[in-house]
């Protein structure tokens, strides 16, 4: 399958190589620099990336720049994944095997032991609220494959960190095929900006919750 590689960065100069490297050969890879101070888009270019430069700050606003730039020559699978180096580029094969089998969009689990206490707690919240849609999941992570022609057809509108769940609401309400599959979770390269600062975390968590019951309500 013809498989892009959408990796939404914000001062990811220590890690996006790495992570560039381990993407699997044949894999087209676009970095969306989404207002770095450092030289995010310089690495990425030199480890053989299309950057897209996204000065609108936000994750949903990386990610639909990414998608932008695939309009033209589309590929069979978009794969979603941080450039942090916190998963494994490797495991892109595990999700694109899911797509094979027959789903639509496929789910990186990464399992609450690996995550911070806090992130756990509010995944295991988010999954609940999930049943709504007839969904049971375990994570809601960002790593993740879904077809061209499935994200072409949900209208992705959220610009913030709503983004990776609106995904998974509108793939349950067209009745696409979603599944997840265990993936590794490590260390990552330098601070997160989410879990490691509690004012984003806050953010972060109300902004899904919104989400979640908006789509509910809608």
């Amino acid at each position: 399958m013809n498989t892009a590689v959408i990796i939404p960065a914000l001062d990811e100069e220590a890690a996006i190589g790495s992570v560039l490297d381990e993407v699997p050969e044949g894999m087209a890879c676009v970095v969306v620099d989404n207002g770095s101070r450092d030289r995010t888009a310089e690495v990425a270019q030199a480890h053989g990336a299309l950057v897209v430069r996204e000065p609108r700050r936000g994750y949903g606003s990386a990610c639909l720049a990414g998608v932008a730039a695939l309009r033209a020559d589309p590929p069979d699978v978009v794969v979603f994944m941080d450039g942090d180096c916190s998963f494994d580029p490797e495991e892109i094969l595990l999700l694109l095997q899911g797509i094979e089998d027959g789903f639509d969009l496929v789910l990186g689990s990464r399992g609450s032991g690996t995550m911070p206490f806090h992130a756990a707690l509010a995944n295991r919240l988010f999954a609940l609220l999930l049943r709504y849609y007839g969904l049971r999941l375990t994570d809601v992570g960002p790593f993740r494959a879904v077809r061209y022609g499935t994200l072409s057809s949900l209208g992705m509108a959220d610009r913030g960190y709503g983004f990776p769940i609106e995904m998974v609401i509108k793939a349950a309400k067209i009745g696409a095929r979603v599944k997840e599959v265990p993936v590794s979770y490590r260390q990552r390269v330098g601070r997160s900006k989410v879990t490691g600062n509690p004012l984003e975390a806050l953010k972060a968590l109300l902004r899904i919750l919104y989400t979640i019951l908006r789509h509910a309500l809608g």
